[in-house]
């Protein structure tokens, strides 16, 4: 294989279709037209496919890898598209936990160039194109779909799924998805098709109904998982008690779809515990290293953030390296942040960190003891010498921060 070519490959992609990771919102290109004319041109894959699409504020990565898990591990040839990718692009694309080929994005994005679009397609959208035609390719029995951003208008809404989750509201992106609860519920119910059934996770009185109302206007059997009393262990595998409202969620839409796809009791406790090796699932209050504990964490607007601070919360020894996008709202996310706490902020590679300044300013306006840094894996590094072999460093603020922590040497 070529590793220059498909990394030469890969900076085409970049360079020709500015991705949302790299650019933010300049790269958000809203609406189905697009998709439909690039998925017309390379013979409609999606119709030969069968989907679960999972839509949502927070948890929608472990939402999918649980489930993509669990079909894994019942015997299924199961298609997993996510996003963002934290290291390599592949990661948005596995079939049983095994990222798309090399050859394959190469060959694929060969065909992308010669057919001479007369139109501008995203990055997202191509990646999701090469994801449809990887899983056909694979002859995928059932795939796992994420949205990317919102739900009624991302290019993922092209397809029909068997059954549609979507894991919570909080306010985010409110550029493109609405200034309240109820507006960002509606575009995330743009996922829910016309008699497939939908299951919700966390709501509150304000996205319960516009889910409801959407429900009806569909004619969707509507189910809320959180209502659900699912006993769940002290042997829980994953950390964080917000990963047990996901995991009530995936039982509740494995039970929907078990008359086509059965998954036993033994084989969703398999599905847990194999999850990296399924999925390629990381960088979810992931423990690294030990003596001293160094957690990564992806958690990065207001609502994960709480729910990632809210595990730590008896932690008194708690050391924090903190980064993130320029886009996020600080003054929500700083007022979480636990006074007792040390804190190392820093910026990260990708074009869209907020800067030092910006983390000092509201450093100071929330009184916290803190260091600051251009380089994160300086901070890192500083944040382990300042601590003792049992206290514990959380990493989180970005997928783009976790990235640079599991780039290549």
């Amino acid at each position: 294989m070529n590793t220059s070519l498909y990394q030469e490959t890969i900076d085409w992609l970049f360079q020709q279709f500015p991705s949302y990771q790299n650019i933010g919102g300049k790269a958000y290109k809203p609406g189905l037209e697009n998709i439909y004319l690039l998925l017309e041109y390379f013979e409609n894959p999606q119709d030969d496919l069968t989907f679960v699409h999972v839509a949502g504020t927070n948890g929608k990565g472990s939402t999918c890898s649980m489930l993509a898990s669990c079909l894994t591990e019942a015997g299924n040839t199961v298609g997993l598209f996510t996003s963002p990718h934290i290291q390599d692009f592949r990661e948005r694309i596995r079939v049983n936990g095994n990222m798309v080929d090399k050859e394959f994005v190469i060959d694929c994005t060969e065909k992308i160039k010669l057919a001479h679009l007369n139109f501008e397609p995203s990055f997202f959208e191509i990646s999701f194109l090469m994801s449809l035609l990887y899983f056909k390719s694979k002859k995928c029995n059932i795939c796992v779909v994420e949205t990317g951003l919102g739900g009624r208008l991302d290019a993922t809404n092209s397809i029909v799924p068997i059954v549609s989750l979507i894991t919570n509201i909080s306010i985010e992106h409110t550029q493109f998805l609405g200034n309240t609860i109820e507006e960002i519920a509606a575009e995330k119910a743009g996922i829910i098709k016309p008699g497939v059934p939908v299951v919700i996770g966390e709501t509150n009185s304000k996205s319960k109904r516009v889910f409801i109302q959407k429900a009806l206007e569909t004619k969707s059997d509507i189910l809320f998982s959180s209502e659900d009393n699912v006993l769940i262990g002290n042997d829980f595998p994953l950390l964080g008690d917000y990963q047990k409202f996901n995991y009530k969620l995936v039982l509740k839409a494995l039970s929907l779809i078990q008359d086509k796809f059965l998954v036993t009791d033994n084989q969703i406790d398999l599905g847990l515990k194999n999850l990296y090796k399924n999925t390629g699932f990381y960088g979810r209050l992931q423990v690294v290293e030990r003596n001293p504990t160094v957690i990564y964490d992806v958690s990065h607007n207001e609502a994960g953030i709480k729910a990632t601070l809210d595990y730590f919360k008896n932690d008194t020894n708690l050391t924090i390296v903190y980064g993130t996008s320029n886009d996020k709202d600080l003054e929500a996310i700083f007022s979480l942040f636990p006074s007792k706490a040390n804190y190392f902020f820093t910026e990260f590679k990708n074009e869209r960190s907020a800067k030092i300044e910006k983390l000092e300013g509201f450093s100071k306006e929330f009184n916290l003891k803190s260091k600051f840094f251009k380089n994160s894996l300086e901070a890192l590094n500083d944040a382990k010498h300042s601590v003792n072999e049992k206290d514990i460093i959380l990493v989180f603020g970005s997928f783009f921060l976790i990235s640079d922590f599991f780039e290549k040497k």
